[in-house]
């Protein structure tokens, strides 16, 4: 047999999916399987990226909760939003308060003012789609 053993092959794979996992909250998570951030929740955990679902209202999505509060969650990459520029004021101090590594501000979610105090706090802004940065493989 050539290449690798089986197990080393397993082990390398293993570890290269988990240095590309991001730990990501999704903000304004809804159980409604028609919302974007439904699926959004869905695509990240299938990509196996960990998941904090925060909503206005307790449920679930799959086996993943939805929480009502932004707990204190260390190490973040990623914030995505699925609120608009209005709903997301009385997140501000959290969001920039667990420095993730950027924020997402998804369609509908663009907010000039807190993609400015995330620059202003080495919080890369991107306005993009997450659906479609997990779909090119880009996220």
């Amino acid at each position: 047999m050539y290449g690798p053993h089986p197990g080393i092959a397993k082990e390398i794979f293993t570890y290269l999916l988990i240095m590309k996992t991001k730990k990501t909250i999704v903000l304004g998570a809804s159980p409604k399987s028609y919302r974007y951030s439904y699926l959004a929740v869905n695509a990240l955990t299938a990509k196996g990226h960990e998941v904090i679902a925060v909503g206005r209202k307790p449920g679930a999505i799959g086996k993943t909760p939805i929480l009502t509060e932004i707990g204190e969650v260390p190490d973040v990459d990623t914030i995505t939003l699925y609120l608009n520029a209005e709903n997301q004021k009385p997140y501000y101090e959290k969001i920039l308060a667990l420095h993730p590594k950027r924020i997402i501000f998804n369609p509908g979610a663009e907010n000039q003012e807190l993609a400015a105090l995330a620059e202003a706090n080495q919080i890369e802004p991107a306005e993009a789609c997450t659906l479609v940065l997990l779909s090119t493989g880009m996220y």
